[in-house]
């Protein structure tokens, strides 16, 4: 079974939804991935990405502001990014976006002698009751018609933010999604969550690494890609080729193609 659909990330040499849909069809791949933290998307015109998509034969999934913490303590912070989020989700219905991709963010931690104290590990209650919360507020509003993952950014180890994953992969609308490059880069401290999740599986984000080197062209590093694509595959997962620049984008669609599994819309 090959992997659902293969993607392009937003790049800085096309940053605008028409230059990214553009370069997304040339490439040969199904849909590009927005980032939430450009100034393009601030905030989403449905418009402006129908017309890209529709002129190019494209579709998007989005990846969330990076630092959107949904349970900062600031109840006006943590509205914020919930309000965001919320808003997100209604242009995505309307726009048949799939997949949200968020980061779940550790929070605030002190350095002490020889361990970190991390605050929301110590305001246990506050941040699993936020948790809640959120995935309420999301289930209401997404209405089943799409799925926020959860990627893998080196934290599923820690035991407060298991709890949070596990609140959140109770609900159908959350899976997960396996950043391969971060993940060997961090010595495959994730790997044992995601295999142990796998049915929640909905999401790659694609890249070769070199020790703590990431976003490097397919077939340039160190990563088992053939296992990686070919748990991607098994769980019918869509893949974003998170690369940085258009030329490493090239260079990895030629690695792909010559090994019979090259990205089409």
């Amino acid at each position: 079974m090959p992997i659902k659909e293969w993607g392009i990330p937003t790049l800085i040499e096309a940053p605008g939804p028409m230059e990214a849909a553009g370069l997304c069809r040339r490439l040969g791949f199904s849909f590009v991935e927005l980032n939430m933290n450009l100034p393009q998307y601030q905030p989403i015109e449905p418009s402006a990405l129908r017309e890209a998509g529709e002129k190019y034969g494209v579709g998007f999934t989005i990846h969330l502001d990076e630092r959107m913490d949904l349970c900062d303590f600031n109840p006006r912070v943590a509205g914020a990014y919930l309000d965001t989020l919320l808003e997100t989700i209604s242009a995505a219905r309307r726009l048949q976006i799939p997949i949200l991709n968020m980061h779940l963010l550790q929070g605030v931690y002190f350095t002490l002698p020889g361990e970190k104290i991390y605050l929301y590990d110590i305001y246990n209650e506050h941040f699993l009751g936020r948790v809640k919360e959120v995935i309420a507020r999301c289930e209401e509003a997404a209405q089943g018609e799409l799925t926020i993952c959860i990627e893998s950014t080196d934290v599923f180890t820690l035991p407060f933010l298991q709890e949070a994953l596990a609140l959140f992969l109770e609900s159908p609308l959350f899976g997960l999604t396996f950043d391969i490059g971060h993940n060997h880069s961090a010595g495959g401290i994730d790997t044992a969550f995601i295999l142990a999740h796998k049915e929640k599986l909905r999401h790659f984000h694609i890249h070769d690494a070199q020790g703590k080197k990431n976003h490097l062209p397919l077939g340039t590093g160190e990563v088992d890609l053939s296992w990686h694509l070919g748990l991607a595959a098994e769980q019918n997962c869509r893949a974003v080729l998170e690369v940085k620049t258009v030329a490493a984008l090239e260079q990895s669609a030629a690695w792909l193609a010559e090994r019979c599994t090259a990205p089409r819309p």
